[in-house]
């Protein structure tokens, strides 16, 4: 499997990687939430764009990367507009969805960008050249707040992510008992056995699934997603926290 290198940080290798989300709807608010999540120390930083007011105003879209970048240093940054239908803040076009992205690669600030496989293959494959083009890594995601698909299905979402150009492809879902935690972790070692060239990100959502959170190293998932003073989605754990259970997962594997 491939290694997949965003400053000094190696993903796909060694224990999985905490991404922290930050998220505003002012620009204070952001800032706020960028300084509690230094001081968690996590591996990434995850900007969720879509909480900002100000996202669609390519003044105010600049100048919150800038602040971002010269906030978290060398820590790399993820840029996230989460769509209303998998389980973001607001509505969006696929046209204003395409050109938001253009714009967090026009700025030049961010290491990587987040692309919903549902808002279309082409725009997928479009994104992820032009992001290639600026050194941009591409995470191309699917979100269920409903339900668990079937192993086959989240198998061949993350197959068709990785045949778009995505270079982390990442899944998550809403599981309704313990079972559906267990097909998520099965899909998670079937990809990576099976067909994934490039590393994988899976978890199941909400209080059962923290599991899914802590077992990457095991099942096959490279990265994870850790709160900071604020989560994204159901089931995040504190990054210290989790930090302490992926070390000692890791330990012991070892």
């Amino acid at each position: 499997m491939n290694k997949v290198c965003v400053r000094n940080v190696v993903i796909g290798e060694g224990m999985p990687k905490i991404c922290a989300p930050a998220a505003g709807r002012s620009r204070e608010e952001i800032l706020f939430q960028v300084k509690k999540l230094r001081e968690a120390g996590p591996d990434l930083a995850e900007w969720r764009a879509d909480w900002f007011e100000g996202t669609a105003d390519k003044a105010q879209l600049r100048e919150i990367m800038g602040l971002l970048r010269k906030e978290l240093g060398e820590m790399p940054l993820l840029v996230t507009f989460r769509t209303k239908q998998e389980g973001g803040e607001r509505e969006i076009s696929a046209e204003d969805y395409e050109e938001f992205l253009g714009e967090v690669l026009a700025s030049g600030q961010a290491d990587l960008i987040d692309v919903e496989l549902f808002m279309g293959t082409e725009l997928l494959e479009r994104t992820v050249e032009k992001a290639h083009a600026k050194g941009v890594k591409v995470v191309a995601s699917s979100h269920d707040f409903e339900k668990t698909p079937n192993v086959g299905e989240m198998v061949d979402r993350l197959c068709r992510m990785q045949k778009a150009g995505a270079d982390l492809l990442k899944i998550a879902v809403m599981p309704c008992d313990p079972g559906d935690v267990l097909t998520l972790l099965a899909a998670t070692w079937q990809m990576k056995e099976c067909y994934a060239a490039q590393p994988v990100i899976t978890m199941a959502m909400g209080g059962s699934g923290v599991v899914s959170r802590m077992a990457g190293e095991i099942f096959g998932s490279a990265l994870t997603f850790g709160s900071a003073g604020q989560a994204s989605a159901p089931g995040q754990v504190d990054v210290g926290e989790l930090k302490g259970v992926l070390r000692l997962l890791h330990e012991n594997l070892s």
